[in-house]
């Protein structure tokens, strides 16, 4: 089966998800304000390249550890309607249901949080994720930390492979659809690369190569 793969920030949604949340936090009462100003600087570092996505991670699971799979999926639920609904980019939504009629497998594979990734993949109609896993202890509560392989730059591809061996899937003629120069090298990995609301940086190589350039606008 022919793989669709779609990053979720900025290429499916016209935000950044993980960002979003702790806004989303800081609004509802349940997070100081600080917390934005240190999260601009760390997507400064994303947007150049330069972020170390375990020290992101590190600051901003703060906000669940200590608690259940249950208390945090109660969380995230109303944030994925208020917060990430309105800037779903409709034309992406709509590419996905065509791809899935047409017989391909859709999978969204993200350098955001697991328990924030599913749900909105749910909501665009996806099963297949490959997010950043939290990590739980014996009690079953998060512990501020990831486990396993983060789903970013090469990390992606790493996770990919893995999930591959795990389902008998073939990258063979794969596409994927993404905004960041992160990404690049998922890109590179694929058939099928399509620059999708692209940043400069990601612009400017999609240029070069190429590839196929795609550009969204959302209702928000």
């Amino acid at each position: 089966m022919t793989l669709a793969i779609f990053d979720l920030d900025e290429t499916l949604i016209a935000t950044d998800s993980g960002s979003a949340w702790l806004a989303y936090l800081v609004e509802t009462g349940q997070l100081d304000a600080d917390f934005l100003r240190r999260d601009a600087d760390y997507m400064a570092l994303y947007n150049a390249g330069e972020l170390s996505m375990s020290d992101y991670m590190t600051f901003s699971l703060q906000p669940v550890r200590g608690k259940t799979a249950a208390e945090i999926e109660q969380m995230v639920a109303d944030f994925v309607a208020v917060k990430i609904a309105p800037y779903i980019y409709p034309q992406g939504q709509q590419l996905i249901h065509e791809l899935q009629r047409a017989g391909q497998r859709v999978v969204i594979i993200s350098a955001t949080a697991d328990f924030i990734v599913r749900p909105i993949a749910a909501h665009l109609g996806v099963e297949d994720v490959m997010a950043i896993n939290i990590a739980c202890d014996s009690q079953g509560r998060a512990t501020g930390s990831t486990e396993g392989v983060l789903s970013f730059r090469e990390g992606k591809v790493t996770r990919l492979q893995q999930w591959l061996a795990q389902t008998g899937e073939s990258a063979a003629d794969a596409h994927f659809y993404s905004d960041s120069i992160n990404d690049l090298a998922l890109l590179d990995y694929v058939d099928y690369p399509f620059a999708t609301n692209p940043h400069p940086r990601l612009l400017s190589i999609a240029q070069q190569r190429g590839w196929p350039i795609i550009n969204w606008r959302s209702n928000s």
